[in-house]
């Protein structure tokens, strides 16, 4: 994958991730703010630094026992999106952070993150929101990791995004003052550290 065309993929994802609530934002609230902010795109405001911290902390960590100690359990590798940089190493450094960052991070937080938790928890209250996002959000990697993944590894898949989900939404709504740039970041560092492996064979 060239850096060019990595990138062009990249933007695609966004925007088509961005189709839903960009409707849903001129349907329902282009008059009170700009898209960007109604996403979460805004000054992380830390509420509770340690609480931010050990969330952050308890977030990598649990990327890294995902990424190193479950997936090579129930997943072949050799089948999933990080498959295209397999034994590359430097060499697909920039498209590795493109994918990471920008493909999968920057467009599933828009629509997961930045969408749905808030116009859930707008609408149930934090806790009944914040869990129904996160369960959407495993989900739909369960639905995407099923044919490599098995029965069981899927369940695990969904338990495990599911609830990186929900610490993601915890972080936004509680912890950043409702931006989404925490868990971004959050979410671009799991995908670089799983994209890491693949480089460089560790799984």
């Amino acid at each position: 994958m060239d850096n060019f065309n990595g990138l062009i993929s990249a933007i695609v994802q966004v925007i088509i991730f961005s189709i839903i609530p960009f409707i849903w934002w001129i349907i329902s609230d282009r008059k009170n703010s700009t898209f960007l902010h109604w996403l979460g795109f805004r000054k992380v405001m830390v509420k509770d630094y340690k609480k931010y911290i050990l969330s952050i902390f308890g977030m990598l960590l649990l990327s890294i026992i995902t990424v190193f100690y479950i997936i090579p359990l129930y997943i072949d590798t050799s089948n999933n999106a990080t498959s295209q940089f397999a034994s590359k190493g430097f060499s697909v450094l920039i498209p590795v952070i493109i994918y990471s960052f920008i493909q999968t991070g920057l467009s599933e937080e828009i629509f997961f993150r930045g969408f749905l938790a808030k116009r859930l928890i707008n609408k149930f209250g934090f806790r009944i929101g914040n869990i129904i996002q996160g369960l959407l959000f495993g989900l739909m990697h369960g639905i995407f990791f099923f044919w490599i993944a098995g029965v069981m590894g899927t369940i695990i898949i969904i338990v495990l995004t599911g609830m990186s989900g929900w610490v993601s939404g915890w972080i936004n709504e509680k912890q950043s003052g409702g931006s989404i740039i925490s868990s971004w970041v959050l979410h671009g560092l799991g995908n670089f550290t799983a994209s890491i492996a693949v480089m460089f064979n560790i799984i």
